[in-house]
């Protein structure tokens, strides 16, 4: 087995790992290569499950949702924090209602009901000048104010269905209040002088 005369008190078979002087350590190499790919794949592993709240509410989950999710998920992970990836696992599971729409269809259907619309920047409105070659600004970025609502024309926009004609002539057959009318019919005796 060996060129090389063992020690007496050594036992008299030796088992395979057991390498001569100067040759190589095949043990040692396949342990390291094992140590390796283990580390690998528990690495694998834990950011894998580090991410599942993600996966999860990847695909059933509103935008928000989704965010809060990721920035729960994030935090667990850097701060090592087990209540962040717990909350956003629950968070990930539980289906939030989306509260946004119904909200905003209201509102829609109110503008539209009411005769509001968007106004619009004039076609002929130049877009702000940029600056030159990239170089960054020192002046603060002025954030674009909301359109708000005007009144839409008579003329605009036709009525169309039975329910907006009969809503445009109650408004035209009906004269608005003055601020003095409505503030005294509140108060009986107030409105006019005898």
């Amino acid at each position: 087995m060996s060129s090389y005369p063992t020690h007496p008190a050594a036992p008299h078979i030796l088992p395979v790992f057991i390498t001569e002087p100067g040759q190589p350590d095949y043990f040692l190499i396949g342990s390291a290569i094992f140590l390796i790919m283990l580390l690998f794949g528990l690495g694998t592993l834990y950011f894998r499950l580090h991410a599942l709240p993600e996966h999860i509410a990847h695909g059933k989950a509103g935008k928000l949702q989704f965010e809060l999710v990721a920035v729960l998920a994030l935090l667990g992970l850097f701060t090592h924090n087990t209540s962040f990836w717990i909350a956003a696992l629950l968070l990930a599971l539980v289906p939030v209602p989306d509260l946004y729409a119904p909200f905003a269809g209201m509102a829609s259907s109110l503008a539209h009901i009411a005769g509001w619309r968007h106004r619009r920047p004039p076609p002929d409105a130049s877009p702000p000048p940029s600056s030159q070659h990239g170089a960054v600004s020192a002046e603060p970025a002025i954030a674009p104010e909301p359109t708000p609502l005007e009144p839409m024309a008579p003329d605009v926009a036709a009525p169309s269905t039975a329910m907006d004609a009969a809503i445009a002539a109650a408004e035209t057959e009906i004269p608005p209040a003055t601020s003095t009318e409505a503030g005294n019919k509140d108060r009986p005796g107030k409105g006019h002088k005898a």
